[in-house]
């Protein structure tokens, strides 16, 4: 049955169908011509289902304030900000990038919103400043790709909503090797600049970093403002959701009046266009998940290749494999939605702590979706930038690696996932 699921989606792709339509059409095809005992009613109820959890609130809620702080100055704001402490050592421009990337990304939760708000402002001055176009752009790409790690990552979101677990846990979780992605780039730039020998900015004087710090210092809030709530518990992340809404809207329309209040309605609808997609892709979610656990599937596959009593590293490194290899050629979205409940049960099983999994999950994610041949963010950058594929995805060879090293550090050490909990 496994098999035809997968051909069945497999055949629809080539045939040209966007996502949300094989995963949704796939397990009712196979319902009705291999499980005849099954009756197909008992699944339209399963896409209501996958989308009426409260906590998916959060996710068009996040995506909003997003969009707003994405169309305003916030990562111009931002930018300036960095900019003025660090441009002026070696690597400051690339360091710049790393910080603004990690920063906006806990504004966005989207690595593709943050290569659009960050990557078109600093590729312009990085290539002033005398780097290649080609490492210029691979930072981005894979710099954008801890938006997938901190708060409010959507990929956190999803992997909570599949797993059943606490979403403003995993935020917390993320956090530290969010940070730690950020240093491990920021280091690599300033040896890259060395190396290069990328010529030095001008300093900027104390005036001009205050001038900068006072522009930036609401921008600022907003990460506090939902993590800060969170960890302290005066929010759950669907309030925070709402509350990174308001604002927002306050910053941009009222301080700055960056935004008239009639392009709201505009920046609205661009979010809900974006939020159908998601949730059309969690209720096929919850669909396909609804079959493969009625026919037993994820226990006959994770027996198959994980074997009866698999230990908690092993099925992380499979864990990995499966899920960086899916974000190669798949959105995370679908990847976490589809697989999650395959792996989760014998991950738990093996002792794994589902927290734990996400992160390593999310992480994975993270790394695929910056990863020839088919990364989103690869494609992402080759329409904002408008430069070719193979340009794109030339400079990416070193960052993937000191991704795939983090990743085996954050498997081996899982304390840096859970530490702040």
């Amino acid at each position: 049955m496994l098999t035809a699921l997968l051909g069945i989606m497999f055949v629809l792709l080539m045939l040209n169908f966007p996502m949300m339509i094989p995963l949704i059409i796939a397990p009712f095809i196979v319902a009705v011509f291999f499980s005849p005992l099954l009756d197909t009613s008992m699944m339209v109820p399963q896409l209501i289902t996958g989308i009426s959890t409260y906590e998916l609130l959060c996710v068009p809620l996040f995506i909003f304030a997003a969009d707003i702080m994405t169309s305003g100055r916030t990562s111009e704001r931002l930018l300036d900000f960095i900019g003025s402490f660090v441009r002026h050592i070696r690597g400051g421009y690339a360091v710049t990038t790393a910080a603004a990337c990690t920063m906006f990304g806990s504004i966005s939760g989207s690595t593709q919103a943050t290569v659009v708000a960050i990557g078109r402002p600093m590729r312009e001055r990085m290539l002033r400043a005398g780097y290649k176009d080609s490492s210029t752009m691979a930072l981005i790409i894979n710099a954008s790709d801890v938006a997938l790690l901190v708060p409010p990552s959507i990929g956190l979101i999803i992997y909570g909503l599949a797993a059943r677990e606490s979403i403003g846990d995993l935020f917390i979780a993320g956090i530290l090797p969010g940070v730690m992605v950020f240093l491990v780039f920021a280091t690599y730039s300033i040896i890259y600049a060395k190396m290069k020998n990328i010529p030095l900015a001008a300093k900027a004087d104390w005036k001009e970093r205050f001038q900068a710090f006072r522009k930036a210092i609401l921008p600022l809030g907003f990460p506090i403002l939902v993590i800060g709530g969170i960890y302290s518990g005066y929010f759950t992340a669907t309030e925070a959701a709402g509350v990174s809404v308001l604002y927002a809207l306050i910053l941009e329309v009222l301080v700055y009046r960056s935004i008239h209040i009639k392009k709201i309605p505009s920046i609205a609808l661009s979010t809900g266009l974006v939020t159908s997609v998601v949730f059309i892709l969690v209720a096929g979610g919850q669909v396909f998940t609804f079959l493969i656990n009625l026919e037993n599937i994820p226990r006959m596959l994770t027996e198959t290749v994980l074997g009866t009593d698999p230990t908690a590293l092993y099925v992380l490194i499979i864990v990995s494999i499966f899920f960086f290899v899916g974000c190669m050629f798949v959105d995370p979205i679908v990847v976490i939605l589809v697989l999650t409940p395959i792996f989760l049960p014998a991950a738990e099983a093996a002792g794994v702590d589902p927290i734990h999994l996400g992160i390593i999950i999310t992480f994975q994610a993270a790394l695929g979706s910056a990863t020839p041949p088919f990364g989103v963010d690869i494609f992402t950058a080759s329409a904002v930038f408008n430069r070719p594929y193979m340009e794109v995805i030339k400079g990416t060879p070193p960052f993937i690696i000191m991704m795939v090293l983090m990743s085996i550090v954050l498997i081996l050490f899982p304390q840096i996932s859970l530490a702040l909990l």
